[in-house]
């Protein structure tokens, strides 16, 4: 199976960035609301899934935690090979041309900025329309199982969501990262897998997953304010969502391979 070296990687990545840089704000906002939505798919086949299985959660909730992380990557994968853009994934391969000086931080920061919201967009979207009003979750037992997701990702300390959001965004941004390196459809998929399923299973925090888990679970009446979804989850799960990609992989890798 073919794939691109590391230093090739860093390349890929570059041009990638640069060539969204350059993408009007129009086509931004609407590959930005696609990329929302498609990740809110993946989060809803995963409750559908996972949260329908509430004696396996009891006898084996690591199996139950596995399975949800195993349908869950059907959002990254529609992003990746469908082509749309994402925050997290862009926390990443934005850093390298900005180390290499091929681009400004003003370009960064607006990017961030107008795909951050139309992903809010496309996951409320998928959220209130596709989850809400279909009545998919108002049943027993995915009532209880995303009015609790929603409930405990609300309830952590700033630092542990803030944590978990390092992590979340590491591997979110790896797999979009190996996703560079494979040339081919079923080598993307598969390097997407790995690392999405994993961050899931462990209960990580990705901030536009929590953008539509967490405001479903207040359509469907959840024990959570908008305030709280907010300031208690997604605030300290961007910060750290932007750590893990922009740090722990765009710089890192930047630094050792970017002049190559």
């Amino acid at each position: 199976m073919a794939y691109f070296t590391p230093g090739e990687l860093v390349a890929k990545a570059t041009d990638a960035a640069l060539l969204r840089s350059h993408t009007s704000v129009r086509n931004t906002l609407i590959l930005a609301f696609l990329a929302g939505a498609y990740i809110a798919l993946g989060g809803l086949l995963a409750v559908m899934v996972g949260g329908g299985m509430p004696g396996v959660a009891a006898e084996n909730p690591g199996l139950q935690k596995w399975v949800m992380g195993a349908v869950f990557p059907l959002g990254l994968i529609l992003c990746v090979i469908g082509g749309a853009d994402l925050f997290t994934g862009n926390t990443a391969y934005f850093v390298p041309p900005l180390l290499s000086r091929r681009m400004p931080l003003s370009a960064l920061l607006k990017n961030w900025s107008l795909v951050y919201a139309g992903n809010f967009v496309g996951s409320l979207f998928v959220a209130y329309l596709l989850a809400f009003q279909t009545g998919l979750l108002a049943a027993s037992p995915w009532l209880e199982s995303v009015t609790g997701i929603a409930e405990a990702k609300t309830s952590a300390s700033f630092f542990t969501v803030f944590a978990k959001g390092i992590g979340a965004n590491w591997l979110v941004a790896l797999a979009v990262w190996l996703a560079f390196a494979a040339q081919d459809v079923s080598g993307k998929i598969l390097a997407i897998w790995f690392p999405v399923m994993a961050f899931v299973a462990m209960g990580f925090e990705h901030s536009v997953a929590n953008m539509f888990f967490i405001p479903v679970a207040i359509f469907y009446g959840a024990d959570v304010t908008w305030g709280s979804f907010l300031l208690d989850n997604l605030l300290p799960a961007t910060l750290g969502n932007i750590v893990g990609g922009s740090l722990l992989t765009g710089l890192l890798y930047g630094l050792v391979y970017g002049k190559g």
